[in-house]
């Protein structure tokens, strides 16, 4: 069958309206983030705004319940205009048991014999340590990538660890989604990884998930969230 993880970006004040289609669908759990946009400090000052708060939210969706999302998100929220936010959907390959697919897809219908494995686009999940974020959306922009979005974490990691990979262990971390195209996704995190990575101050490890579909972006290098 097939199964995606949706993850959409919205600005905290649609946060509402997004949930609001969540429960018309009867997704049983969504996972709500609090992020910001990864706009420049000169941009922000040019034009004397603050960052963008956003919120991002997370959810396991059928391929029927997928549809319904996007049709229920361009109505409501307009969120096939640029400007308004980004929904993508990450194919999963597998759920641990049928008890946690019931979890996830409660009263969702389910169909096909799995999700669509055509990627244009990427998302690149970057984990570093707090307040590197410009100096890892610097060396992106400079590989092809043109905005992110970042969230909060805390890292737990062991000593021995921390000592065989050279990674800092600092537990207040920062991650940041990077939405890109398939063809520039290597060199985005190549170049992250050279400037950013283990041994420097940022300490970023990053990964990449494909995406089979995106709503809310005009082009790549037009757009960001």
């Amino acid at each position: 069958m097939e199964l995606y993880y949706m993850i959409a970006v919205v600005d905290r004040n649609r946060e509402k309206g997004l949930l609001s289609i969540c429960r018309e669908l009867d997704i049983s759990m969504t996972l709500t983030m609090n992020g910001w946009g990864t706009a420049t400090a000169s941009h922000l000052l040019l034009h004397n705004l603050r960052p963008t708060e956003k919120t991002i939210f997370g959810a396991v969706v059928s391929a029927i319940t997928r549809k319904k999302m996007i049709h229920g998100a361009e109505r409501k929220l307009f969120i096939d205009i640029p400007g308004n936010g980004i929904m993508m959907f990450i194919p999963l390959k597998s759920v641990v048991s049928r008890r946690a697919l019931d979890f996830f897809t409660f009263n969702q219908e389910l169909e096909g014999d799995g999700p669509v494995m055509d990627f244009k686009h990427e998302l690149i999940v970057v984990i570093l340590n707090e307040g590197y974020c410009d100096m890892v959306m610097d060396s992106a922009r400079e590989a092809g990538a043109s905005g992110g979005t970042i969230l909060h974490a805390k890292g737990t990691m062991g000593r021995e660890t921390e000592k065989f990979y050279s990674v800092s262990m600092a537990e207040e971390k920062d991650m940041l989604y990077i939405l890109a195209a398939a063809e520039k996704k290597t060199d985005i995190m190549q170049t992250i990884q050279r400037k950013c990575g283990s041994g420097t101050d940022a300490g970023a490890i990053c990964f990449s998930l494909p995406v089979s579909d995106v709503i809310g972006l005009r082009h790549l290098d037009e757009s960001a969230y």
